[in-house]
């Protein structure tokens, strides 16, 4: 059986003082891709801050990555998100800095202090996204599709056991949507991260078929367990 990732066990989602999800019962497995699907304000959000560390969990149990999501506190949030990788719609770099300042940026950040490491990190991670010896391009001078590989290269930096994904294809068009999942799905059989991706977009499941987690109502629904989401 492999390594589970994200466990959540009676888990109830607060933002603030109101309760947005209740009694939310999920497992991800290493190296599995799941959606995440529901109408906007249905809690997608809320549930990817709590397994990010931004918002407490209060009620239940849950845990992701190794770390239990109910001793998190502001000075172990950071070697959380250390085991973690999330990727935006809107790109989110630095548009003052090339590719290269952009990934040296995050290392930085994320205590990287050996040059030679993160020089050979950087080309391997831009490799894995199909942008080898684009590391000297500003972002204004390359494509949507290849801003949101640049996205997805730092994501990968710190070898993350669980990537995020809030709709990262919702920019793009739809050929570029359909490289970008093609990598997202590459990315989780050959190297083990289990991602979960928010999407509203179904021709994009349709496509690419996984298993989905639907908001709805104020709970989480799980297409492994009710049947197939619609």
């Amino acid at each position: 059986m492999s390594e589970t990732i994200v466990r959540l066990h009676n888990a109830n989602i607060y933002q603030g003082s109101s309760l947005i999800l209740q009694d939310v019962n999920i497992e991800v497995r290493k190296g599995e891709f799941v959606y995440l699907v529901g109408k906007t304000g249905t809690g997608k959000s809320s549930l990817l801050k709590t397994l990010y560390g931004e918002l407490p969990l209060r009620d239940g149990e849950g845990e992701v990555a190794g770390h239990n999501l109910r001793d998190l506190t502001w000075k172990t949030v950071p070697f959380l998100r250390r085991n973690l990788g999330v990727v935006f719609q809107d790109f989110q770099l630095l548009t003052d800095r090339n590719v290269e300042e952009n990934l040296r940026f995050v290392m930085k950040a994320t205590g990287w202090k050996d040059e030679n490491m993160m020089k050979a990190k950087m080309n391997d991670v831009l490799e894995k996204v199909g942008l080898k010896g684009k590391g000297f391009k500003m972002p204004y001078e390359m494509s949507g599709g290849e801003q949101q590989r640049v996205d997805i290269a730092r994501a990968l930096l710190n070898s993350p056991k669980l990537l995020l994904a809030d709709e990262p294809t919702g920019n793009l068009d739809p050929e570029t949507t359909d490289e970008i999942m093609q990598l997202l799905t590459h990315l989780c059989k050959d190297y083990g991260a289990a991602l979960i991706m928010a999407t509203h977009d179904y021709n994009v499941i349709y496509k690419f078929p996984a298993r989905i987690l639907k908001t709805e109502k104020g709970h989480v629904y799980d297409s492994a367990k009710h049947g197939a989401a619609s």
